[in-house]
């Protein structure tokens, strides 16, 4: 979705929410999928203003746009595709995070900062929140995707945006 924003896609459309090994929600037992919890994360978060996140290097991808809901606020994308090593960035100000990470590449669970996402029983969305992350450094396990979510930014860019 990164790489597709920074290309003007305005829009993206999921060509399958249940009846394929592809769609976002499981057709046996209508769960979501992880595919489900990152476009939730995205949708909540990133706006629609593409930011430069300056160059991606080899194992972390960055993706910034403004944040949805918060004039001056910034939203980042960090993808660790590294299956081994850890990569960091250092944030000038403090921020929250939201990291999805699984127990395995191919596994069917996701897991926000710890806690594994579920539906609840009523089948509703679980609570979905983020950690406050102090200014300075910032890690990112291998394999994860992590939104950080910036309200404080004062982005020039992002100051007159309301979603």
């Amino acid at each position: 979705m990164g790489r597709l924003a920074k290309r003007g896609v305005k829009a993206i459309f999921h060509n399958t929410l249940a009846s394929s090994e592809y769609g976002l929600i499981d057709q046996r037992n209508f769960q979501p999928r992880p595919s489900y919890w990152a476009a939730l994360l995205w949708r909540r978060l990133m706006g629609t203003v593409v930011l430069d996140a300056g160059s991606s290097r080899e194992g972390l991808h960055l993706y910034a746009q403004c944040l949805r809901g918060h004039p001056g606020g910034v939203a980042l994308l960090a993808i660790n595709n590294s299956r081994t090593n850890r990569s960091d960035i250092t944030l000038p100000t403090a921020s929250v995070r939201y990291t999805l990470s699984a127990p395995t590449l191919q596994s069917a669970s996701v897991i926000l900062n710890g806690q594994p996402l579920k539906l609840d029983s009523n089948d509703d969305l679980p609570e979905i929140s983020g950690r406050a992350a102090a200014a300075g450094p910032m890690h990112f396990a291998p394999a994860t995707i992590t939104f950080v979510t910036i309200p404080d930014a004062a982005n020039a860019a992002c100051a007159a945006i309301k979603g």
